[in-house]
């Protein structure tokens, strides 16, 4: 099965926010970048679309050609909890350094730590692999590429954390 994860746009959020589950919205770039991103994507049938809820995900995937994806909140970006829409700089909770220490097992405050991120992840292509399909595109955010680099590409999180995917990036991997 060939699964191609694909990132959404650039957002219209300064750097250095906590956005993750937060529904931002799309930079002013985004009709070039998402008609670089359909362009990319011009060769391929896909039998199934899925997308992450969010509109950032929604947006891309309606440029694209694919308006009625099937939604599915696994694809969400990591859950930021209490930090969601804050600048890194202005949070203030203790467990923010334990978090920076330890990002794969210490989950921001009543948010998810990376390996609960990647059990959803895991959950995801388990029924991936039961669907039968044989093209599958994503829709989805920056912290799924990382797991599908770190699962299906055997990246350490760190190695995958330290070029991540860029905005309207596709990364095609093929499963058994």
């Amino acid at each position: 099965m060939k699964l191609l994860f694909i990132r959404h746009t650039s957002v219209n959020m300064e750097r250095g926010i906590c956005y993750g589950h937060s529904d931002v919205d799309v930079a002013d770039t985004f009709p070039g970048e998402a008609a670089a991103v359909k362009s990319a994507l011009s060769g391929y049938t896909f039998d199934k679309v899925y997308c992450s809820p969010l509109s950032r995900c929604r947006k891309l995937a309606a440029e694209c050609g694919y308006p009625s994806p099937v939604i599915d909140p696994r694809l969400l970006e990591m859950n930021f909890g209490a930090w969601e829409m804050k600048r890194y700089d202005d949070i203030t909770d203790p467990r923010l350094q334990e978090w920076f220490d330890d990002y794969i097992n210490v989950a921001p405050t009543g948010g998810e730590s990376f390996m609960e991120q990647q059990a959803r992840f895991l959950s995801l292509l388990e029924d991936l692999r039961k669907s039968g399909d044989k093209c599958v595109a994503l829709f989805t955010h920056c912290g799924i590429l990382v797991q599908a680099l770190v699962t299906l590409r055997g990246m350490t999180p760190a190695e995958a954390f330290t070029n991540p995917p860029a905005y309207g990036s596709i990364l095609e991997i093929d499963i058994d």
